[in-house]
């Protein structure tokens, strides 16, 4: 599972938590769910790169992680928002 895998599973079980009986079983293990899944979207967040020498990896990489990052936040990637302020044009 991805960080934005982690990220997305956490809201929705928060989503599902708010739609429990309140201070129910349920509930609670919703939540911790939640908070596991939210802590592993963090730790996958802070680790974009192998750690290695290689530049040119690396910056693919955190890129490609980015890109990710931003489609699951509902941000837009700098081209997306370059061709929007373009009128839509590549």
């Amino acid at each position: 599972m991805t960080g934005p895998e982690h990220y997305r599973t956490a809201e929705q079980l928060l989503d599902w938590a708010a739609n429990s009986e309140p201070g129910g079983e349920t509930e609670r293990y919703r939540l911790s769910a939640a908070q596991v899944h939210a802590t592993l979207a963090l730790a996958a967040a802070t680790a974009l790169t192998a750690g290695d020498d290689d530049y040119h990896a690396d910056y693919h990489a955190v890129q490609a992680g980015m890109t990710e990052w931003r489609t699951v936040a509902g941000d837009q990637t700098p081209a997306e928002e370059q061709r929007e302020r373009m009128g839509g044009q590549p």
